[in-house]
């Protein structure tokens, strides 16, 4: 690096720098804001708190009075997570189809079996249209897995009712589902407890 790129380095940094101190003057909005009747939230990449952050969603539109269902991918209904037992004293519909870490798997038979009954079952929810939002967690996986027909998941996004909103999580999501959502949020692992042998905490991790 020469003198002058070393200098706009600099200045570049500095101006960076800059902006995160100083309160912003102007508004950042888009002119022309809109609403719209639904959204599809998606939660992706390889850092804790992409289901905690729908189930966050979850507890808001309850708070709305929305009726909210979840569907969860390869979490096994014999293990007792919190956010389970937050689903029903605030009248979410829960339900928890899969047979939890494929590692731990002696038939992935029977998990793909699974995994295609709970995409049944969502995809019934989202048709009926009595929710207004459904969260499908953990959906990545046996999207990239081919367990589920991708053709016929992205189908049913795209043509559901007007009015039931998707939050969808889980790791490396497909580049289409990406382009179909409205928000995407990638989740980046700086540090986590389990690099250093540190197992799951309940209230935090489950």
């Amino acid at each position: 690096m020469n003198e002058s790129e070393s200098e706009a380095a600099v200045a570049a940094d500095e101006a960076a720098s800059a902006a995160v101190d100083t309160p912003p003057e102007t508004d950042p909005r888009p002119d022309r804001l809109r609403t719209v009747r639904s959204l599809v939230v998606l939660n992706t990449g390889d850092g804790k708190g992409k289901s905690s952050a729908a189930f966050g969603v979850a507890m808001r539109a309850r708070a709305r009075e929305w009726p909210v269902a979840v569907v969860q991918f390869l979490k096994s209904p014999d293990w007792v997570t919190g956010e389970q037992l937050m689903a029903e004293p605030l009248g979410i519909d829960f339900w928890s189809l899969g047979e939890g870490f494929t590692w731990d798997s002696d038939d992935l038979s029977r998990d793909e079996a699974e995994a295609r009954e709970a995409w049944r079952h969502g995809k019934e929810l989202i048709q009926a249209g009595d929710h207004r939002l459904v969260v499908f967690d953990e959906i990545t996986y046996p999207l990239n897995w081919g367990w589920i027909d991708a053709a016929d998941v992205e189908a049913t996004f795209r043509n559901r009712p007007e009015r039931v909103s998707l939050v969808l999580t889980g790791r490396d999501a497909p580049q289409w589902l990406i382009d179909l959502a409205d928000t995407v949020t990638e989740m980046r692992k700086t540090k986590h407890p389990y690099d250093d042998g540190i197992a799951a905490k309940k209230g935090i991790d489950y």
